[in-house]
């Protein structure tokens, strides 16, 4: 199984990025050069109408939306065992929080970044300030689920819940309450940034290192 993906380094793309590393599968990882405005070419449009990455090419189709990337990677890695089987018990809990992620989490990541760009400016203040106390709910919802002392998200073993909430966790990290100020999840990201993927995505895409290691 081949795959491209079109990627910006520390954007959208990194989770998939990373469970591509994490399969080892071979790919080819194309560029998409923000600063000259790429995602608005013509031909990146073509592929993705919303100018946006992650695009992944799967047996020459362009799939779109990292989440429903991760899903679809899962799907055709069963054997890595990154999503559960339709008739394990965690599938409908492994569902419900992969939706959270990109349908809650994600947006309001999005508003936080983008207020004065994708809204009025005279408004951008209020939308940053719901979209701060809408992200820190959920660092508080994702801490609650480390009560039980599991090592993942979902469990004992690794998912594509996990690439995708360490990537959220990433961007948070020059805010007023980056996600590391919750205990369960300073040590979450402290455990998942040690693997050899996660070092080699930072590698590749020239990221700075994260998390830190001591946390306030």
């Amino acid at each position: 199984m081949n795959y491209v993906l079109y990627y910006a380094p520390g954007t959208a793309s990194m989770a998939v990025h990373w469970m591509l590393l994490e399969l080892d599968a071979p790919f080819e990882a194309r560029l998409v050069d923000f600063e000259r405005q790429a995602q608005r070419d013509p031909e990146y449009l073509r592929l993705n109408p919303s100018g946006r990455v992650p695009t992944l090419i799967v047996e020459d189709t362009a799939v779109a939306e990292s989440a429903a990337i991760l899903m679809l990677l899962a799907e055709r890695h069963p054997d890595q065992s990154l999503a559960p089987r339709v008739d394990e018990p965690g599938r409908a809990a492994w569902l419900s929080m992969m939706i959270y992620l990109a349908n809650t989490l994600l947006p309001a990541m999005r508003d936080w970044f983008y207020a004065d760009i994708d809204g009025a400016p005279q408004g951008a203040e209020a939308v940053r300030a719901l979209a701060q106390s809408r992200i820190e709910a959920a660092w508080a919802r994702l801490e609650g689920e480390f009560a039980d002392g599991r090592t993942f998200l979902g469990g004992d073993h690794l998912q594509t819940t996990d690439f995708l909430a360490v990537m959220l966790m990433r961007w948070s990290r020059n805010m007023p309450r980056p996600a590391t100020r919750w205990p369960g999840l300073a040590a979450y990201a402290q455990r998942l940034t040690q693997r050899p993927a996660w070092l080699e995505l930072n590698r590749r895409e020239a990221l700075s290192d994260w998390p830190p290691e001591q946390t306030a």
